[in-house]
This record gives structure tokens, sequence and C-alpha cells, in this order.
């Protein structure tokens, strides 16, 4: 049995395996203090919540506590491992700030209350302002941690019940641009790829997707084809040298916002060299010739000059990709919080259908998602879309919900695209939307631009409900606080970025007054009085397990169909990727795998969008472009940046995650290894822009934009020249605020969004940096012992104790 350090270790040992090979298993666990497995009481089966990998998991359970974890060696996604995340982060569950008592703003303070005053606050003014001014005054903006029968309950309430088009969630900053992309490529959503891929490829490019701290154990698989026979080539496209380009192949770091450019160099030189399966094309795709005629315009020295990277590297970056015989390729928020997001994600899906690299071993494309269940709300219909990627521009599909919901067709809003959520705010600036139901989501740290959105939800038109588990910045903007349950503390279902779908099960009780989220949103509907067409409760469900049931026959013909699936099925199970039904009971591997595409223009969820206004492609336009259902390739136009550096914002500011900390820190920053291990903000600044600026390791800067302020230590490293790089997650909840300080990272960011998935821009702000004390001044200015995620190989930092370490039983069985 070893004990490894996986703070200093993040990735654990290596288990080297070749091509074709099945990953070995290697289980790692964690257990409070001096407890032994032969301690624990129960194990209880679960999954991840804090990534989008879904790593399987068994939830240790002791005198009612859960007190450690243990990966599931059984499970298809990590084959017993785990994430640092998921080795400490259940230790949040057990803090004692929980909320565990609904609160209600008197007199402009919060005070405790009972959950009928806290509803009945609720409902009596919902039930106000649809009297007042009808389903638009009302909006939710949700989560991407919450359980398909919470998700799905929240869309029947909110589309069937009340009417509003008023719905998206905290997904919209960093899984749009996913959906988005494959909607245009495929006419639907569905990632058409498979972890397993990485067991086969021998080329993975990554496309603004540092893998080894977003998804840690998806890059602890890569590493260890890496280090076995015949390892795959590696092509990195990202400014940072983050730890998966320092083991790529090819390393591309192009100028924030020049992605569509360098895409297009790199399709030009695919098709230049004859790099394409054209009887493919010719059988699955429709848009070539204009593909082809559109990237003559691109070739790398154009690209060069515009991306500041050497024509050299992208000719070798676009060989490894067009000759590779087994192509596997990600992306992820380095393209999707970008200037033309969808365009650069789209380049990528064009290269996959031109290769004809879809559907076989190795030949995956994941458009990734950056929340554990993010594939969820835009599968159920809380990211605005509705269920089961029903098309809400073709009357047949919205019949076809009413149906299954018992609703009148007219009831279900689908007079206009689902409102987005940077509309949703705009709406709430403007006055139109009144009452906002927050759930599972901190915007007040995460969405662009904070002052404007401290500024909107301060307002005093706007009711604000927030339903969360912990005390944050948002909820001190509430009008009613609604404790909620969380992971461990319900049961539920939920998939992950490759569609495989686990079961939660519930392994604690909730604290004090806490309860599920399904369970309040049932319970709102009924005080709310919601029914169907005959006057039956519109929800009919009063359990997780009704609702997936209730979730699979909405499901049931659709892409996403869940039919097959049932928590008997699930139990015990390492995981099942959807679609599952008569046809494939043991779920689907890949999509796509017969050259047949979801895209039919009676079948399909989208007719797509103009890749620069974002303005719908027509029902008539789809058929006469698309009228056989084929894959849609679609070239991009580059266009330039919205906002530059210049003399006085020199610098370009770009945002992203840290290894040990997920979104706003309300639960990572609450597990004592992996705060101690990230616990300050800093600022990322090329060695020679230090240099020149006579700046210094740990000085303490200043970083403005003409947004806002905020403070950080700096951290030489290997970013491009020009670029600085903050980490989002920090905001106010764990400092008293006294000094002024500005610390969260979209206190600098702009209000601007892609034009077709609707995501923010976070990575194109033109900034200054100025410093304000250097590392060996006053003690005020010592430097923090923040730690960013080290390199394979190197020796990272500790946190010194043994309380950051797990045990891994390598190829052995919990």
């Amino acid at each position: 049995m070893a004990r490894t350090d996986r703070i200093a270790e993040p990735w654990g040992t290596r288990t080297p395996y070749g091509p074709g090979e099945s990953w070995p298993r290697r289980t790692d666990s964690y257990l409070d203090g001096d407890l032994t497995e032969d301690d624990v009481d129960r194990w209880v089966q679960s999954a991840s919540i804090l990534h989008s990998n879904g790593d399987g998991i068994d939830i240790a359970v002791k005198d009612g506590r859960i007190v450690g974890v243990r990966g599931r060696a059984e499970d298809r996604v990590n084959h017993g491992r785990l994430d640092p995340k998921d080795l400490f982060g259940w230790q949040a569950n057990n803090s004692p700030d929980r909320l565990t008592r609904p609160l209600i703003r008197r007199d402009g303070e919060l005070v405790e209350t009972d959950w009928d005053t806290a509803m009945d606050a609720v409902v009596g003014r919902v039930k106000e302002l649809l009297e007042e001014q009808g389903p638009s005054a009302i909006g939710f903006y949700t989560t991407g941690q919450l359980f398909i029968e919470d998700y799905y309950t929240l869309g029947l309430v909110a589309h069937g019940g009340i009417g509003t088009n008023h719905v998206d969630g905290n997904t919209r900053l960093c899984t749009a641009t996913a959906a988005a992309a494959l909607k245009e490529s495929f006419a639907c959503d569905g990632q058409p790829g498979s972890y397993t891929d990485v067991d086969h490829a021998d080329v993975i490019a990554l496309y603004g997707h540092n893998v080894a701290e977003t998804q840690t154990v998806l890059w602890t698989r890569m590493l260890d084809r890496l280090a076995g026979p015949n390892p795959p080539k590696l092509v990195v496209v990202d400014p940072r040298l983050t730890p998966v380009a320092k083991a790529a192949t090819v390393h591309l770091a192009p100028r924030p916002g020049t992605n569509v450019m360098l895409m297009n160099a790199l399709l030009h030189e695919i098709l230049r060299n004859g790099w394409y399966d054209e009887a493919y094309v010719e059988a699955h795709a429709v848009g070539f010739d204009e593909l082809q005629k559109q990237m003559e315009k691109y070739p790398p020295e154009v690209a060069a000059e515009v991306c500041d990277v050497p024509a050299e590297q992208i000719r070798e970056a676009a060989r490894l990709i067009g000759t590779a015989e087994r192509l596997l390729s990600t992306v992820l928020q380095g393209f999707y919080q970008s200037h033309q997001a969808t365009a650069a994600a789209v380049c990528v899906n064009n290269i996959h259908i031109i290769r004809g690299m879809l559907g076989k071993p190795g030949c995956g494309l994941l458009q990734m998602n950056g929340q554990p269940t993010a594939e969820n709300t835009r599968e159920c219909g809380a990211d605005g879309d509705l269920p089961a990627f029903r098309n809400w521009d073709n009357d047949d599909h919205v019949a076809d919900l009413a149906r299954v919901w018992n609703v009148e067709q007219i009831r279900i809003p689908h007079y206009a695209p689902p409102t987005h959520a940077m509309q949703m705010f705009r709406y709430a600036e403007e006055g139109s939307i009144r009452f906002l139901w927050i759930i599972g989501t901190n915007p007040l740290v995460s969405l662009p631009e904070l002052e404007r959105i401290r500024s909107i939800l301060g307002q005093e038109r706007l009711f604000v409900v927030v339903q969360d588990i912990f005390p944050t910045e948002t909820t001190q903007f509430a009008d009613v606080v609604l404790p909620a349950a969380t992971w461990g503390e319900k049961t539920g279902t939920f998939t992950n970025a490759d569609r495989t779908v686990h079961l939660s099960e519930k392994a604690v009780e909730p604290p004090g007054e806490a309860k599920a989220d399904m369970d309040v949103f049932i319970d709102f509907a009924h005080r709310l009085g919601l029914k169907d067409k005959v006057g039956e409760p519109l929800v009919k469900w009063s359990d997780p397990e009704g609702a997936f049931e209730g979730w699979k026959e909405c499901s049931r013909g659709r892409p996403c169909d869940y039919s097959g699936l049932s928590y008997d099925k699930l139990r015990g199970s390492g995981g099942i990727q959807w679609p599952c039904n008569d046809e494939h009971p043991d779920g689907t591997e890949r999509l796509y795998t017969d050259g047949a595409f979801f895209a039919d223009p009676g079948y399909c969820e989208e007719y797509g969008r103009d890749m620069v206004t974002g303005a719908p492609v027509s029902e008539t336009e789809y058929k006469a472009l698309n009228p056989e259902g084929k894959a849609v390739l679609k070239a991009a136009e580059y266009l330039p940046p919205h906002e530059l550096p210049g003399e006085e914002y020199p610098f370009q500011l770009i945002t992203g995650r840290t290894l040990y900390h997920f979104h706003t820190r309300t639960k990572t920053g609450r597990a004592p290894q992996l705060q101690a291990a990230a616990r300050e903000v800093w600022v990322e600044m090329s060695a020679g822009d230090a240099a020149d600026r006579g700046l210094g390791e740990g000085d303490l800067l200043e970083i403005t934009t003409p947004r806002g302020r905020v403070e950080a230590r700096l951290r030489v490293s290997g970013i491009r020249p020009g670029v600085v790089f903050l980490p989002f997650h920090y905001g106010y909840w764990d400092t008293d605020g006294a000094d002024g300080r500005g610390r969260a990272a979209n206190e600098l960011t702009v209000t601007d969004w892609d034009p077709v998935s609707k995501q923010p821009i976070f990575k194109t702000a033109a900034a200054a940096v100025r410093r304000i004390a250097s590392s060996d001044g006053t003690p005020s200015a010592a430097p923090t012992t923040t730690a960013s995620a080290p390199v394979a190989g190197s020796s990272p930092p500790t946190t010194g104790g043994s309380a950051a370490e797990a045990v891994e039983l390598v190829g052995g069985q919990a």
C-alpha cells in the first residue's frame, strides 16, 4: 500500500499502458484522521461533483457523518483514481458555517425564519408579479452542480408551469459554447467521443484545455499513455505554459482572441495537403466547397503575423493532426471564454468531419464541460433549452413536450430563443425581470464586471431568492435565503462530459432544516398551485426516483435517450453512457459510428446560427442547406477582439482555474488541504515582461482595467509575453473586506459575450499592472504561500503534513 501526498503529486503514481490496452486500475482513498477502512460503518455509491470528469466515488460514513472517500475501481471513468478535490473536498459538507435555516430580510437585515414564512414570501411575490406583469417578470439562474431530478423538476415548473422563458445557469459561463458548437456542426448537442478514446489515440489535440488542472483524472489517464509504449503525440493550444503544454509535442501559444485565425491556418494546411477523407465528406457532410474556398485566405504566414506563432509550428501541428490515424480532440475554456468562441470550437469539429474522425476508437471529439452536471442543465431544460434536446423553433417538438407534461402547448414559451444569462441580468438591470431565483451559484464572484452585478442585485425593485449551502457574496443581496442539501445528502443522477450517467446515493442527513433542491421546487409548485390541463398537480412525483422515471419518459426517442436506465441498473454499475434504450440496453460508447447524425430537419435540436451575428437560421434555410441531415461544415471568418491593449492598458488579461479549487471556493476553500495549497489569488506574467518592468517573484501588484482593480502577488511563469493571468476563484466570503483590496478577477472583466453561444468573454480584457510593494517589503507585503499545479516530473509545493496524504492501491481493489 503506497501513501502519496496528493497535494504535492496531484496525479499520483504512473500505471503505464499502451494503445488498445485497458487502463490499469488504481484505487485512491482518503479517510479523516487516523481512521481505517475497518472503522467505516458503510460505503455509499456516488461520483464527483467538483469537476466535470465524473469520477466514481464511494462515500465513507461513520456515526452518521461523511468521514472520507474511495475511488470506485470498477468505474469506467476513473478506474479508481480520484482528483485532489475529490479526495479532500467532501470536508466542506461538515463545515460549521453551513446554512441550516431559511433567512428572510427584515429592516435591511437577514434573520432566521421558518420554511413556511420563507416560502410564503417567495410564492407571494411570484403571484403578485404574475398578476401584475406575467411570466416575463420571473427569472431562474441555476448551476451546473444539481442532479437530473432537480433540473428536470425546475424545468417543468419554470417552462410548463409559470411559462417563463428566463431560465439559465452558470453553465452559460463554462459550457454554453460546447453545446453551441455541437449544434452548429451536428444540429444537436451530445458529445461524440468517449474517454476511452485516450486508450487508442495516436494524436491528442487539446485546444484551450488545461486538462491537468480541470479534469485531473483524465490527465492522469493521458500521462499513463505517455508513460507507456507507443505514446500519443500531443498538440496543445494555450497561451500559458501549463503542465499539459510542457508535455506537448507541439505547443502553440497564440495571442488571446486569435483562436479562429490559428484554427483556420490549421484547416488551410490540412486541406492544402489533401489530409482529408473525400469519400466521408461526400457521404456525410455539407458545406465542404465553401469551407475549402474560405480557408484559402488563411495560410500559416498570415496566422503567424496575427497570432504571433511561428508558421513552421503551425505547419508541424497541422501535419500531426492531419496525418493522425486516430485523432482525439478536446476543447475547453481557453476557446469557450475567448473571442469568437463558437467559431473557434466549430473549427475543431470541422477537422474531425473532414478527416472522418468520428465514431471510431481513438477518433474522439470532446467539447468538454467545466462543471460536474453541466450536461444535465442542457439536457433537462435548466439552461433555457427545451428538455431532451427538443427544438424550441419546431412546433411538433413543443407539442410533444406538452403531451409529456400534459399541458397546453401555448403554455410552453417558444416565441423566441431562450433568454441567456447575460440577457437575464440585463433585463433585471432594466427592470423587466423583477424576481430572480439564484440556485447553487455565486454570481457576485463568477460573473463579469462585478461592480455592475452588485448594482443589479442591489436594486430595491428586484426580489432575489438565493438557494445555497453556504453564506456567499450573493446571499448578502438576497431577500430570502433557502438552505439546501448537497452531494452526499440527497439522491440523484448526473452525467459527465462523455455522457456517462452515475447514481449518487444519499449517505447522510443534511444539516439542520436544509432541504434537497428538488423538494424545494416541488413545494414551490404546490404552493403556487401549478396544475396540468386537467387540474392535476403539474409535478407528479415526490421522490428522486419518481423524478428520474419522469425524465426517462421525457427523453424517450430523443438523442439523449435515458429510457433504458433505472436506479436499479445504475446501482453497482461503473456508469452507463447515453443513449441507453431498447436498441442500446448497455449504453452507447460513441455517437455517429455509422455517419448518421441527429441532424434531420424534423428531429434536430437547432437549425444553427450565423457565426458572426448569432442570428438564428430559419427552418426553411436549414432544410435547403441540409435536407438529408448530414454534418454541417461551417467556415469562420476571423475578426479582431473588441478590446485590444493600448498605451494605457498594455497587457491582455486572461482568467482561469487552478487545480486545487472549484468555482468560487465555497466548498474547496473549506477543505484545509486544498485551501492551504492555494490560499490567495496571484497574477502570472512572463519573465521578460517582469524583467522589463523591474518586477520580481512575490511582488504585490495592482492589476487594473477600465472596470476595476485587483491586488495580487506576482508569479513569474512561462505565459506568453504581453499576457497576464488571474485565477477567478477568489472572492470575499473568507475575508473581512476591511482593507478594500480587490481580490476577485471578475472585478476586471468586460461585459461582452459570444454572438452564438452567448458565453461571456473572460479572456481578452486590456489591463495594466503596477507594483504596490516588493516581496521583501513591509510585513503586510510578505509573500503568500499560494501553490499552482506542479508539472509532471517536477518538485511541486507541499503543505508539509500528512493531512494531504492519500492512499493509492495500484492495480488493487479497495
